[in-house]
């Protein structure tokens, strides 16, 4: 039974490489030997083929043989001429046949009166070379036509044959021959291999940092562990754009397509503002991006290796409803900061006609309590004939108490027109209102005539919010830096600075709108959003 304490010790890579070097040598020395005996079989047979011809036609033209074919009584003679071509030639056998092939004389007396087969064409008078099998052994042999010259009669005809044989060497003979030099080859081979495993496994662990093959699959194994079990998402991308690493939780996160690992990066279907915060040449920070209707979060560090840059590493965060939370978290914030300053206002107002009262100065108190309710009323009445959505219309007639606790004038301009929206566009809308009249409102504060004017229009399917200030404007090498998140021109405290214009730029995106400022006088920032507006019937129901 298996157990731990027996399990096998996982082989060095220079031991791998020796082994898997081993059995292609084998494979290698198998197939050389197998070549090698073919090879051999062809030399063999074009070697002695050749002198076997040359010792059969030699032995065909003699005289005394072309003679003593064409008479029986003088066959028993020729057996010396046969068994000097044999001595001569080196040959298993020579023999001499009729145009049958029936052996007449033989320098192996067993053989006279057997057959043997002659090749084509050997009879008509010409001479063949080629394989035969002789008595179960193969065996080349040379076949010569004997011309008879006894006789007027026999001049010029096939009276018999030649036929000079010799056998193959048998595989073990043959085997014997070769194998000094197939030792000495494996032996070579063995050694140049170990001294090659040995080097290319140092090369290789060098290159992976002196690891073994179960460690590097270990580590790989774990990484793959690490990345599917992250939430955020990671992506790194070399210094040719190249997609080298891609998590699932990043191509979730990103929207893309399945094969993207291994591609350009700007070749896959994202925003501008994403790809240019991947391929930049800076770190990034907390960067916030809209993909497919995501709130992303991107940091990005460069990877530096040997001296060189090696590309980035972006991990990515999924903040859709962190941004929603902010989102509502802003509002009732500024809800709370507008409440404070109307019980603030009101305090004032209420200690005023308390005075008044106990002075009884009733018609005094009377004709104050008249003035603010008239004033309040043609505030929430210029508002209302306007802005048809009421939390946006609450908004607007909140902050304008706010603004006169700050000792700004906030007004919202006359041709300002904005139909009763959905419950969604309704919120997006009242926080990017808020964010902006919350920034305008800080930026004029203190500053003589000090005002905020506010513009709230339709174009097509979006709504347009303007807000303008009187304040000092945005200095113009800072107006691309002003919708990232932590930029600020008012000194950091516990709440956080730089997050309001992030999140304006954050929402107007996520809805497929844009934000945009420049300066007239003061700053002027316009946003649009597509929204969505109300069936009065739908109220009715």
């Amino acid at each position: 039974m298996w157990s731990p304490a027996r399990a096998p010790r996982p082989r060095t890579l220079a031991g791998q490489f020796l082994a898997l070097q081993a059995v292609l040598l084998v494979l290698v020395v198998a197939v050389t030997s197998v070549v090698s005996f073919r090879q051999s079989d062809a030399d063999f047979r074009d070697a002695r083929g050749a002198r076997l011809r040359a010792s059969a036609e030699n032995l065909a033209s003699t005289a005394a043989v072309q003679v003593g074919m064409a008479s029986a009584g003088q066959r028993r003679a020729l057996t010396i001429y046969a068994q000097q071509r044999q001595d001569d030639s080196g040959a298993s056998a020579v023999h001499l046949t009729d145009t049958s092939g029936t052996i007449l004389v033989s320098t192996d007396p067993t053989r006279t009166g057997g057959k043997v087969d002659l090749g084509p064409g050997v009879v008509d008078g010409r001479a063949w070379t080629g394989d035969l099998d002789d008595r179960g052994e193969r065996a080349i042999a040379a076949q010569v036509p004997v011309v008879g010259i006894q006789r007027d009669v026999d001049a010029g005809e096939v009276v018999g044959v030649v036929v000079v044989t010799e056998r193959y060497p048998s595989l073990t003979e043959r085997f014997r021959q070769t194998l000094p030099d197939m030792v000495a080859f494996l032996a070579v081979g063995l050694a140049l291999g170990l001294a090659g495993a040995w080097l290319l496994a140092r090369l290789i662990k060098r290159r992976t940092r002196g690891l073994e093959p179960a460690e590097i699959a270990d580590l790989a194994d774990q990484r793959e562990a690490l990345l599917t079990s992250l939430r955020e998402g990671v992506l790194a991308v070399n210094e040719a754009g190249v997609v080298t690493l891609l998590s699932e939780s990043a191509r979730q996160l990103l929207d893309l397509p399945p094969d993207s690992q291994g591609r350009q990066l700007a070749d896959l279907d994202l925003p501008l503002r994403v790809l240019e915060l991947l391929l930049g040449d800076d770190d990034v920070r907390d960067a916030l991006a809209v993909v497919a209707g995501r709130v992303l979060v991107l940091n990005s560090n460069r990877v530096v290796q040997d001296g060189r840059p090696a590309g980035t590493v972006t991990t990515l965060r999924d903040r859709t409803e962190l941004l929603a939370l902010q989102s509502q978290l802003s509002a009732r914030e500024s809800v709370t900061e507008t409440l404070r300053a109307q019980t603030h206002e009101f305090a004032n107002q209420l200690h005023t006609i308390s005075g008044l009262l106990e002075l009884e100065e009733y018609d005094e108190a009377g004709r104050l309590i008249g003035t603010l309710t008239r004033r309040r009323a043609e505030i929430s009445d210029f508002v209302l004939e306007r802005v048809e959505d009421p939390s946006v219309a609450a908004l607007l007639v909140a902050k304008t108490s706010l603004a006169i606790e700050r000792r700004v004038e906030l007004a919202l301009s006359v041709d300002s027109r904005l139909q009763r929206l959905a419950p969604d566009a309704s919120a997006d809308v009242g926080t990017v209102l808020g964010n902006l009249v919350d920034n305008a409102i800080d930026a004029a504060a203190g500053a003589d005539a000090a005002r905020v004017d506010v513009r709230l229009t339709t174009d097509g399917g979006d709504a347009v919010v303007q807000v303008a200030d009187s304040g000092p404007g945005v200095p113009a090498e800072r107006i691309d830096d002003i919708f990232d998140r932590g930029f600020s021109t008012k000194p950091s405290d516990a709440s956080g600075r730089g997050v309001g214009l992030a999140l304006v730029q954050v929402v107007c995106e996520r809805r497929g709108g844009s934000v945009s400022v420049h300066n007239d006088g003061g700053a002027v920032f316009t946003a649009r959003l597509p929204v969505t507006t109300e069936d009065p019937d739908d109220r009715r129901s």
